[in-house]
């Protein structure tokens, strides 16, 4: 069986979280896309070109623990903006897709590029002030030493960006469920994600 579920929406606004538990809730695959991005900024930072980059990525280079930086993440977004290097990414995602067992894929353009016939279509989204206020969290967390008013900064930056490109912008699929985790907890929009997957589960049989 394949049966695959699209997350998109900006950074911080929970389509990590919700992916990974909706896919350990009915045993999918999951695929956090960003991480391919990620890697990809990470190797051009270390002086690689952003194509060979992104062509030459293997695991090992997904598990780098340097990957979550703001650094990484502006980067990242840079060689997003790049057709040849979403090209370069494109098979790999719609392979991981089309997986048996079904999988779930969170990034930015899931559902209206990589899978535009996806089952399941979700587009999580959350305030500014709220994504800012989780990341920064999240890097404090971390023990880096930012203020929150450089992670919105950050944010703010990077939408503009990936929603600007010409090449796959971030946007929700014309048929995609939003789901807005502003003022909600984790089990809230887990639990909302996971009522959508199921109703649409059923109507497929």
């Amino acid at each position: 069986m394949t049966f695959t579920i699209a997350i998109d929406g900006p950074a911080a606004a929970g389509k990590g979280t919700v992916a990974k538990r909706v896919a350990a809730h009915f045993g999918f695959a999951h695929l956090d896309t960003g991480l391919l991005y990620r890697a990809t900024g990470r190797r051009m930072l270390d002086g690689l070109d952003p194509v060979e980059a992104a062509r030459g990525l293997g695991a090992a280079d997904l598990e780098a623990n340097a990957l979550r930086t703001p650094e990484v993440a502006q980067a990242a977004s840079r060689v997003a903006a790049l057709p040849e290097v979403r090209a370069a990414l494109v098979d790999f995602q719609r392979a991981f897709a089309q997986r048996a067992g079904g999988a779930v894929l969170d990034g930015r353009d899931i559902g209206t590029v990589i899978c535009p016939e996806a089952e399941v279509k979700l587009y999580v989204t959350a305030s500014d002030d709220v994504r800012a206020a989780r990341r920064h969290a999240e890097l404090i967390g971390k023990g880096m030493d930012l203020s929150l008013a450089d992670v919105l900064s950050d944010l703010q930056q990077r939408d503009a960006r990936d929603t600007a490109r010409a090449s796959a912008p971030l946007k929700p699929a014309e048929d995609a469920v939003f789901l807005d985790t502003s003022e909600m907890s984790i089990e809230e929009a887990v639990a909302a994600a996971l009522r959508v997957t199921a109703e649409r589960m059923a109507a497929a049989g």
